[in-house]
């Protein structure tokens, strides 16, 4: 049985019909959604925004949780999802999943290197001949991360051993089908984590979402690559348009076939939500956020990310998806090569205009 055959198998029983609720004469469809607890999606959470015709029954948990059983359970009518598993179902026929344009995570990687200090690795090209840990090949900022590697900065993947394993714990396994492309060296190892290889020396450097802990535990014998890694990001955007999306919101693709005007109503929801996060984030008057300069830090980035740093939709991330449409085919985690089109349904590509 493949992975994905494994998935469909487990998630059959939840498939299930939504509910009709009736409130105050109204008929409203009666939806779950899991998120992560950010600022831009806390007015919709709470209710303060609404999705016209849904009522919405929230569950807030982290990240790897939901991506797990969502993936596996299909637990929620509507989920965050890891871009890069969504696209490796997206690229397969009949996925299970439905994409919005909603991108609730973003994050530049260069701060995703760390490598060993006695192994000579002082530019990406030095990684080449090495061991490199990976606690997934079809993890979001691996794509990118080695998107980066490969068409910026000259690195030949195939030159690279890589070694899959968990980050910081034993037994993480691959969550998507996926072909390597010829010439990729791929070990897997369940008996151990990357941290203690890190520590151990059994490889030379690792990339990682989530800071390894033998970041903290190495004595300074393990550092990033990239130490100064925001402006070494901030020059990447500059150069080539791309600001990394790494997770998006998926539905359930029977919900999506019964009723599609969700999706597009769900979109103007999460946009209104984001909206009065930035709202929030701007006003001088109080400190919305426990950082200096918040509402600095926000006119600041406006002026190299438009006035919405933060943008949904399509239009404004044509760069980013096409980039990241092209690192994963490049990299085997698409059956074929798709284009943002291809993602997100056509009711939610392009809204109306007055």
């Amino acid at each position: 049985m493949t992975v994905r055959e494994a998935n469909l198998t487990a998630a059959s029983s939840a498939e299930r019909e939504p509910e009709i609720m009736e409130s105050g004469g109204t008929a409203r469809l009666h939806l779950t959604l899991a998120i992560t607890d950010y600022d831009h999606v806390r007015d919709l959470v709470n209710g303060v925004v609404r999705a016209e015709g849904v009522v919405l029954t929230a569950f807030v948990l982290p990240v790897e949780e939901i991506f797990y059983r969502f993936i596996k359970n299909r637990e929620w009518d509507i989920s965050e999802m890891s871009f890069g598993k969504f696209i490796g179902f997206a690229s397969q026929d009949n996925s299970p999943f439905v994409g919005i344009p909603v991108f609730p995570s973003r994050v530049f990687r260069h701060s995703a290197f760390y490598v060993r200090t006695d192994r000579g690795i002082s530019r990406p090209k030095d990684l080449e001949g090495k061991r490199v840990g990976i606690p997934e090949w079809a993890q979001t900022a691996g794509i990118y991360a080695r998107g980066f590697l490969s068409e910026t900065a000259g690195v030949d993947l195939r030159k690279i051993q890589w070694v899959q394993a968990g980050m910081n714990e034993a037994g993480r396994e691959e969550k998507v089908e996926f072909k390597l492309p010829e010439g990729i060296e791929y070990q897997q190892r369940r008996d151990t984590s990357i941290s203690a290889m890190l520590l151990s020396g059994e490889v030379d450097a690792t990339i990682s979402a989530r800071v390894p802990d033998a970041f903290e535990k190495s004595g300074g014998k393990i550092v990033r690559l990239y130490s100064d890694y925001r402006s070494e990001e901030m020059q990447y955007h500059a150069e080539t348009g791309i600001y990394p999306i790494m997770h998006v919101v998926a539905m359930r693709r029977t919900l999506f076939e019964r009723y599609p005007w969700v999706a597009m109503n769900l979109f103007k929801a999460f946009d209104e939500s984001k909206r009065r996060s930035l709202e929030r984030i701007e006003d001088l008057t109080a400190s919305r956020l426990p950082v200096p300069w918040a509402a600095s830090i926000v006119g600041e980035l406006s002026k190299n990310f438009g006035a919405d740093p933060f943008p949904y939709g399509l239009g404004a991330n044509r760069k980013t998806l096409d980039a990241f449409c092209r690192f994963a085919h490049a990299q085997g985690v698409t059956a074929k090569k798709l284009t943002p089109d291809d993602l997100f349904p056509k009711e939610v590509r392009a809204s109306a205009r007055v």
